[in-house]
């Protein structure tokens, strides 16, 4: 192969000295040589201009749309007529390759995607975050126009929230608290002491804790067994006892939890009381609100309004009444053995037969001169390691997963966790009640029971799904109920009451507002809920069933009918 002359070209040459030349002769022998005209710089710039590569080894040439770098104008000399020999050498002249860098069989495309894109990919994602913001923005403001009062769309609480008695113009209000000063008090009470054990208890049947959704239950109906929801004043024991002046304060465990849990409570309530002589009776009126257990009144979820719907606060109501009475009975062992105690039920005909149940009178001391006595009330009975234990049983029912949001039957054995906090989120105030009347009653263990509809739309027959225990004080604890609190909440209202004149008061709930009112009413307010005076203990006569059951006759008379139901009915 024959090489190619190379030209050097001309290249000056400096015979006296060491460097180059004199300036205007080298620069005549450059312009002879390159007829290139006299003082043009190599490049026509300025001072304020940016300098940028040398040679841009990225830049890629296809890409005609891409905006021209203006770091690289100072070295574009395609366009300068100062060169007009280099115009056609510079358009068939390429440096760099410009095609587009391979791309990779494997692995994610984005990675290897040219930097230019990334910001645009981000960009794509900030504004899909923003449209979900938006949406779920827009879903709570439906919601909360749905639950605002409006003349087109009344409010969840104006139908269902409504006063559970009415205030007549003749009541006088002594006193308004709000709940925001519940919070703070704060009360510390000894350990009580029993003063009478009365009734008797059934074994618990320990292979309810095995229950599961795959091995469910159905759940059964006792309608020869009789329930007792019994007004403080109407209890023979607690006439005996103000008799004997062993208090100054009489009360039920369940008006007591009505008082400590307060302020989780959003429902109206009502709670007669009886300031008489020295004393104070805390008292229920007939067909109370207090002999139903609430549904889903800490939820933020609206439930129907018509309250013959299924679904109904008032109709749900019943049917957890029905179910917490059916499931206390279910969960025993049924052999007739039973453990009895000091005196039988003060409320049961001889012969007749009554659910498993058992009242501790307790007294707690309130001050130095002043004592509490409640009837607190356990379920069943339990023997381990050769020691009874008493149990208190409760039954949380689930009518629809799409109110919840949880389906019991696929999350129940999976995630009990979340099914116990959305209860306790869509039932605060219940479980509380319950969890304080645990503490009242002293009982070593509480029973929670998940009952379920078989069929969504059919509120008669029902399945048990699951039966859970938790010891008292560590549930009570997990809630974030302070046993502290929750007697300072009563000594307040006592202190108060005992402050006021003889007479006859109603503490009532708001219904649409955190806060308790009480108010003076008359003597005659509320007829057969208040005998003036207890009766000597000779003349005490043992209630008939009917007559010791008054203040569960509405609240009775509503569960019947949904007892007297077809098994099969469909709704």
């Amino acid at each position: 192969m024959v090489g190619v002359a190379f030209d050097v070209g001309a290249v000056p040459f400096n015979p006296d000295g060491w460097g180059p030349m004199d300036s205007s002769t080298t620069a005549a022998a450059n312009n002879n040589a390159n007829n290139l005209p006299l003082n043009v710089p190599f490049a026509p710039f300025s001072r304020s201009d940016k300098l940028g590569r040398i040679a841009d080894w990225t830049r890629n040439f296809n890409n005609q749309t891409r905006s021209k770098n203006p770091a690289d104008s100072a070295f574009d000399f395609t366009l300068d007529d100062s060169f007009p020999g280099n115009t056609d050498d510079d358009a068939t002249f390429r440096l760099v390759d410009g095609k587009p860098p391979p791309r990779p069989k494997f692995g994610p495309k984005w990675r290897y995607q040219q930097q230019r894109q990334l910001p645009q990919r981000r960009d794509e994602e900030v504004e899909a975050k923003k449209r979900e913001a938006e949406k779920e923005r827009a879903r709570r403001d439906r919601l909360y126009h749905q639950n605002r009062s409006n003349p087109n769309n009344p409010r969840r609480e104006a139908a269902v929230c409504k006063s559970s008695v009415d205030i007549q113009p003749e009541w006088n209000m002594h006193e308004q608290l709000p709940f925001s000063t519940f919070t703070k008090l704060s009360y510390n009470v000894p350990e009580p002491e029993d003063l009478l054990l009365c009734g008797a208890l059934e074994n618990y049947d320990r292979t309810f804790d095995r229950i599961n959704p795959k091995n469910e239950r159905r759940l059964e109906r006792f309608k020869n067994r009789n329930f007792f929801k019994v007004t403080t004043t109407d209890d023979p024991v607690i006439r005996r006892l103000a008799n004997e002046d062993k208090a100054t304060v009489f009360a039920t465990d369940t008006i007591l939890s009505t008082l400590m849990c307060a302020p989780r409570s959003v429902y109206s309530w009502d709670i007669v009381v009886q300031r008489v002589g020295n004393k104070l009776f805390f008292d229920k009126r007939d067909g109370s609100q207090l002999d139903l257990l609430s549904v889903h009144e800490t939820s933020q979820e609206p439930l129907p309004e018509a309250k013959d719907d299924i679904n109904s606060a008032h109709s749900l109501s019943v049917e957890a009444a029905y179910i917490n009475q059916n499931f206390s009975q279910q969960v025993l062992i049924r052999d007739g053995n039973k453990v009895t105690f000091d005196e039988p039920n003060p409320f049961a005909n001889e012969g007749e037969e009554v659910a498993s149940v058992a009242y501790r009178y307790r007294r707690w001391k309130l001050d130095n001169d002043m004592y509490l006595v409640a009837r607190c009330e356990v379920h069943s009975v339990v023997e381990l390691n050769k020691q009874r234990s008493f149990l208190t049983v409760n039954a949380l029912n689930e009518f629809d997963p799409k109110y919840s949001g949880v389906d019991w039957r696929q999350k129940l054995e999976t995630q009990r966790g979340a099914v116990l906090a959305t209860e306790l989120k869509n039932n605060a105030n219940k479980l509380a009640k319950w969890t304080a009347q645990a503490l009242l009653g002293s009982a070593d263990m509480m029973k929670l029971g998940y009952v379920s509809r078989i069929h969504p739309r059919d509120h008669f027959n029902h399945v048990i799904l699951g039966v859970v225990g938790y010891k008292p004080k560590d549930f009570a604890a997990q809630i974030n109920l302070n046993a502290n609190n929750m007697w300072g909440i009563v000594k307040s209202i006592v202190d108060m009451c005992m402050k006021m004149n003889e007479g006859k008061y109603v503490i009532v709930k708001d219904p649409s507002k955190p806060q308790i009112r009480i108010y003076e009413v008359p003597a005659d307010a509320f007829e057969n809920d208040y005998v003036e005076e207890p009766l000597p203990e000779d003349e005490q006569v043992q209630p008939t069933a009917e007559g010791a059951d008054g203040g569960e006759e509405a609240a009775a008379t509503a569960i019947n009918d949904v007892e007297d139901k077809p098994i099969d009915a469909q709704a």
